[in-house]
């Protein structure tokens, strides 16, 4: 698959944004930056509204979380859009505690997205890249919490 240039720009930015979560530093310095946890993410999917317009609910992809606390979070990572065209983000992820139940966490993220076309004040070749706000619902699931939990209290 190939990307355009545009695209290539923002997958750097959002390996400059991992790295500057501390990714790249030392694990003292990683759990500084980390404190609430590093999170991989897993997408799925996307629900449309917009009744007149076809639009792809399977968007898989990636990405990665750095929690700087219980509600503050860096992500940056990559999906297919519902154009069937691939997108990178970076930005920040708000999850206040009122909005917390159990295991399901509603959260806004905000930052920078490739893959759209932004008219005239879009950034890029294309004008593909441009400013985002969405709505997430997260479910918390972790397979290995033993073992971070048992490396984090033996370090």
């Amino acid at each position: 698959m190939r990307f355009g240039v545009g695209a290539k720009r923002a997958a750097r930015g959002c390996a400059l944004l991992l790295a500057l979560t501390g990714l790249t530093a030392s694990s003292a310095d990683a759990a500084d930056w980390c404190g609430g946890g590093i999170w991989v993410d897993a997408m799925i999917g996307s629900q449309h509204i917009h009744p007149k317009q076809q639009f792809e609910d399977f968007n898989p992809g990636l990405g990665v979380e750095c929690w700087l606390n219980g509600q503050w979070a860096l992500t940056a990572g990559g999906y297919r859009n519902s154009l069937s065209r691939p997108s990178w983000y970076g930005g920040g992820v708000w999850a206040p505690e009122f909005a917390h139940w159990g295991f399901v966490r509603l959260a806004v993220m905000g930052g920078i997205i490739s893959g759209y076309n932004y008219g005239d004040w879009g950034l890029g070749r294309n004008h593909t890249i441009g400013p985002v706000a969405a709505p997430i619902v997260m479910v918390d699931y972790s397979i290995v919490e033993g073992t971070f939990d048992w490396v984090k209290s033996n370090s």
